[in-house]
């Protein structure tokens, strides 16, 4: 069996060296031919450059997500199709000079549509079994976005990179001991955003290099990378008029456009989406004259206007509320409003995931193995028993009620936590990471005395190691 599985590794291995060879081939005969409406036909050395990465690390997480299946390959076919439309884009800027903002955003269209993707398949698959390695490639597939990141667009892809650290660790935890195939995907697919990133620090440390030379980036441009490649042949016969777009809109709305665009890229982690730049001019503090006016009267045409990148925020798609037993894990999502949900009769080895619950309290009774709070906003929850982990992920005003007891508490990417501890609980640990206003609560005299959780530390060398603690606040 070893024999078998080595031999066909090095099959693999062959025919990727093969499509590679084609690949190279392909490109270096596609030099020759002539460039279309001025555009150079040859490759970039920074595509170049992209290619390798598509052709190392990106095709090798692609092969172990096919060791996989299911879930997981779907997910990772289409973030190959994610990759090649970066590298369609990474074609049209080695060959044109760089477009209006405005017009970036249009450019961008297709790459962010595809991480769209992503992410819905992930919503959609919320009782998969491969849910942590669903969601580790969709809290990160936004680092896409780096090549509308500027000055440094690197310390963005590492950012995003952390946020698929979170769930790949529960991927290695689950099957560190019993399937290594799960950990060599985690190592594929974590490699890729560090190639990216030294990639980026290679040809694109302060942004995104455009031509120098050529005829300005446009939507037909975009559509001959698209359907000849890296070399630009001669179009087919005239289309219909392309879309027009007007490249006498001022700067400011370029920004706008720009701005819609990273709220789509960072659809899975944002909170603050749909801010605009306000002008000084637009500042009461800095304008008195605005003071005594009423507020602003928006103009229909163009506030409600949105731009080819904009997410669907009107109107919001509803969701029907979720309180039930999967399996061995209860569901509780899209709960608005309710505070006398209760989940009865629990067992040992059953979890509870509680998912974008608005304004609304849970109790759990009996004892359950764990629970997770995620992109939550006002919720209560009051339980008797955990045996594992209770976590607070991407949530904001959350209040914990420990009746019994819980070995550990985790708070994740949250404002506002308040855990009331009980007396059997008070040898909890509780584990935070990029949150803020958290206080814990320990009863004494029947009432219960609040002690917040640092949030602001100082570390010094002591001449051996690093020695980090608590920053005392001083006034």
């Amino acid at each position: 069996m070893a024999e078998t599985h080595g031999l066909m590794e090095r099959l693999e291995k062959a025919v990727t060296r093969l499509e590679s060879l084609f690949s190279d081939s392909h490109r270096s005969g596609g030099m020759e031919c002539d460039g279309i409406n001025g555009v150079n036909g040859s490759i970039a050395p920074y595509v170049e450059a992209f290619d390798r990465l598509l052709n190392g690390s990106v095709a090798e997480f692609l092969r172990y997500s096919k060791i996989l299946e299911g879930d997981v390959k779907t997910h990772a076919e289409m973030v190959r199709a994610a990759f090649q439309a970066q590298r369609s884009f990474l074609v049209l800027a080695s060959q044109c000079q760089e477009p209006q903002e405005n017009e970036v955003a249009v450019l961008l269209k297709p790459i962010s549509e595809k991480i769209q993707e992503i992410q819905n398949f992930r919503e959609r698959n919320r009782g998969s079994k491969m849910f942590n390695h669903l969601s580790a490639v969709s809290e990160s597939i936004p680092a896409l976005g780096w090549i509308a990141v500027s000055p440094k667009p690197g310390p963005y892809v590492k950012e995003m990179n952390d946020a698929a650290t979170f769930y790949t660790n529960r991927v290695l935890k689950d099957y560190k001991n019993s399937d290594t195939r799960h950990v060599d995907w985690v190592k594929s697919y974590l490699n890729i955003w560090s190639e990216l990133q030294a990639y980026i620090k290679e040809h694109h440390t302060t942004g995104l290099t455009w031509s120098k030379t050529g005829p300005v980036a446009s939507s037909m441009s975009m559509r001959s990378v698209l359907t000849s490649g890296s070399c630009l042949s001669p179009p087919p016969p005239p289309p219909g008029p392309p879309p027009t777009f007007d490249t006498e809109t001022p700067k400011d709305e370029g920004t706008a456009a720009r701005s819609a665009l990273f709220a789509q890229l960072n659809q899975g982690e944002a909170i603050t989406k749909g801010l605009r730049h306000v002008s000084d001019d637009q500042k009461t503090h800095k304008n008195p004259s605005l003071r005594a006016q009423g507020p602003p009267v928006r103009s229909p045409t163009k506030s409600h206007t949105p731009s080819p990148t904009s997410p669907k925020n009107s109107p919001q798609q509803n969701h029907p509320p979720v309180l039930e037993l999967e399996g061995k894990k209860w569901r509780v999502e899209y709960q608005e409003d309710k505070n006398d949900l209760v989940i009865n009769n629990t067992e040992l080895k059953q979890v509870a995931y509680i998912f974008k619950c608005n304004k609304s309290t849970l109790q759990i009774k009996g004892k359950i193995n764990s629970i997770t709070i995620d992109n939550c906003k006002k919720f209560g929850l009051v339980f008797d028993n955990v045996v594992g982990i209770v976590e607070v992920i991407n949530s904001r005003d959350i209040q914990i009620q420990v009746m019994g007891k819980v070995p550990t508490i985790s708070i994740n990417k949250t404002e506002g936590c308040h855990i009331y501890l009980s007396e059997e609980s008070l040898d909890c640990e509780i584990v935070s990471a990029k949150s803020s206003e958290m206080n814990i609560l320990i009863p004494q005299d029947g009432d219960y005395k609040e002690f917040p959780v640092p949030e602001q530390f100082k570390t010094a060398w002591d001449g051996s190691k690093l020695v980090t603690e608590p920053a005392e606040i001083v006034g």
